[in-house]
């Protein structure tokens, strides 16, 4: 096995109608798991992974803890075959799944937790923060962040995906204006992303103030595994800096090229996507491609991903 081995971990938008499915169907411990979040939640999450709606599957307070317990089946099973990471990361939600795997808390916690992140997420467009996203695909950071200074209205970046891809969120019709300059700036592509808000945005300052409610009630462990921060693109190395990462991510970027650069720098050769979808490893191959990644979603992707320790 390569010394450092990383797991990183999806986030909303990386849902499916049948996700899970395939691992109920061929483990004990992934049949444990959807019980036990149905006995937790007040929603059925195994029908509403395996059967959708879509819609319903879509929505923020249900894709969250949902694409949350995929992907801590996911790690488990990996845990069970003897696979553990060196260190970690997860995207925007998926920072969750991280910090379950590295210890900070339980798998019933975090359920707990992200089920109330997506409806405070989802209760924050209700409050007056109506908001769009935008995709911007390759143009260049510096012309991305003067559009945005530029439109009227709030409009930041929210994710730094890959060299080739930002995301923009913010106030609908800034964010419309700002896909036009991008367009006329020679961007690639512009696409509207399928969301309820503005995530990642200042839009979002409504339920970050909850969340850190929340938050403070609960008792963080220390990592027992380096897990990198979003809003940081850094180690966090103790409960009070978890915590803070926490509440800076609902309304800060994701830092997501630095965090995979971060990564490479400590050694980091081989990686795993645990969780529905492959849009991490999708990334990765447009960051560092020195970095093998393979995502675990299903039965056949969990085997071959054994076969490359």
């Amino acid at each position: 096995m390569s010394n450092q081995v990383a797991f990183v971990f999806p986030g909303q938008g990386s849902q499916y109608v049948e996700m899970g499915k395939d691992f109920y169907d061929n483990f004990e411990l992934a049949r444990n798991y959807f019980d036990k979040a149905n006995e937790i939640l007040d929603i059925d999450l195994k029908e509403l992974c395996f059967e959708g709606p879509e819609d319903e599957l879509t929505e923020t307070q249900n894709t969250q803890p949902a694409i949350f317990t995929v992907s801590m089946i996911a790690y488990n099973l990996m845990k069970e075959k003897g696979v553990e990471p060196s260190m970690a990361a997860g995207h925007s939600l998926g920072e969750y799944a991280a910090l379950c795997a590295a210890g900070v808390f339980d798998f019933e916690t975090g359920l707990k937790l992200v089920r109330k992140r997506g409806e405070l997420m989802a209760s924050a467009v209700s409050e007056g923060s109506k908001g769009t996203m935008a995709a911007i695909i390759a143009l260049d950071r510096k012309k991305i962040e003067k559009i945005c200074e530029e439109v009227n209205g709030v409009c930041e970046l929210a994710n730094i995906n890959s060299p080739m891809q930002i995301v923009i969120s913010g106030e609908v019709d800034a964010v419309h204006e700002a896909m036009e300059k991008a367009d006329e700036a020679g961007a690639k592509k512009v696409v509207e992303l399928n969301v309820s808000s503005a995530f990642h945005s200042q839009l979002m300052e409504p339920a970050k103030n909850k969340l850190k409610d929340y938050i403070n009630n609960i008792n963080f462990n220390n990592p027992e595994i380096p897990v990198i921060a979003n809003s940081t693109a850094d180690f966090v190395e103790t409960d009070k800096e978890i915590v803070s990462a926490l509440e800076k991510q609902l309304t800060n970027p994701v830092r997501w090229v630095e965090s995979m650069e971060l990564m490479g720098d400590n050694d980091v050769e081989l990686a795993f996507e645990v969780g529905p979808g492959r849009v991490l490893k999708t990334l990765m191959r447009r960051i560092d491609r020195s970095i093998k990644t393979y995502n675990i979603q299903d039965k056949a992707s969990l085997e071959k991903a054994l076969k490359k320790i």
